[in-house]
């Protein structure tokens, strides 16, 4: 039951990241509510004993600390400022922790609503997949007061590995933004990779174990994200020489790629701009 060490919590939105979540606060000492448009996704937790509650205002009235999971910031919306939603409920002193991916500027708005009634808004959007959500190792990237972080940060501790407080609302947000960007260009380059590799006659499950394989021992492009600034390395600066050695194996590397390419009639014009950019984006440009 809820107390006064361990309020209750509440979960809005029980999809295909949103369900894995929530089950994990099924271990929250102070009890679950949870809220879904979509009747059935509620019924395993309240075989497991939750509160399954009728409107997200039914789901602040019982919790001190709410996470949304829904599709875009139209739903963030309802759930949050619409007809019998959260601000229909909350008692001063909740959290709002907005987990969705939406625009930059959504979570601040939504603060802003929220302020009148001493509701505080968080953005915590997450990384680390249906996979991570069911393991409790999510990385969420939180933007909001210190206040509001340090409420939300016990329940958060069931959720995810690694709490990164990334300063004010719609911090979050941004670096969610930000890390999608290095998801999805990376895609779009597996793309070339495999016209490439398909056109040179590699077999391409193999070629994927491979790059898995290499990832969880490299860490991927995180491996070269050690940088404090996203301008160019100072000369004294211990990173510049390695990352000048690995700007010269990159565009080796590339030239090689393209000149197959070449061979094979393809175009590959992520490649391209990879070779022409890698030195600015390793911090090291070259003079020219």
């Amino acid at each position: 039951m809820s107390d006064a060490t361990h309020p209750g919590v509440g979960f809005i939105g029980l999809g295909q990241i949103g369900a894995p979540m929530a089950t994990r606060l099924l271990e929250w000492p102070g009890g679950l509510s949870v809220f879904d448009v979509h009747g059935p996704a509620t019924e395993p937790f309240a075989a497991a004993g939750a509160h399954v509650a009728t409107s997200p205002a039914d789901v602040a009235r019982r919790s001190r600390v709410i996470s949304i999971m829904v599709r875009d910031d139209a739903q963030v919306s309802e759930v949050v400022s619409g007809p019998d939603g959260i601000l229909d409920g909350a008692a001063p002193g909740t959290v709002v922790a907005v987990h969705s991916t939406v625009e930059a500027d959504t979570p601040a708005r939504l603060a802003a609503l929220a302020a009148p009634q001493g509701v505080e808004v968080v953005d915590a959007p997450v990384s680390g997949g249906f996979m991570g959500a069911h393991a409790g190792t999510l990385a969420l990237m939180v933007g909001g007061s210190e206040e509001a972080v340090a409420q939300v940060r016990e329940p958060f501790a069931l959720l995810g590995s690694l709490v990164a407080h990334l300063g004010p609302v719609g911090a979050g947000t941004r670096a969610k933004l930000a890390r999608n960007l290095i998801t999805f260009a990376s895609y779009a380059a597996v793309g070339e990779a495999y016209r490439l590799a398909e056109a040179a006659g590699v077999d391409l499950q193999l070629l994927g174990e491979v790059v898995r394989h290499s990832d969880r021992i490299t860490g991927g492009p995180g491996a070269v994200m050690l940088r404090r600034s996203a301008g160019p390395l100072a000369d004294e600066d211990g990173l510049r020489p390695i990352f000048t050695h690995t700007r010269g194996l990159g565009e080796k590397d590339l030239a090689l790629a393209l000149a197959l390419a070449a061979e094979h009639g393809l175009d590959l014009p992520i490649a391209h701009l990879a070779h022409d950019h890698l030195g600015a984006a390793l911090g090291v440009p070259h003079d020219d």
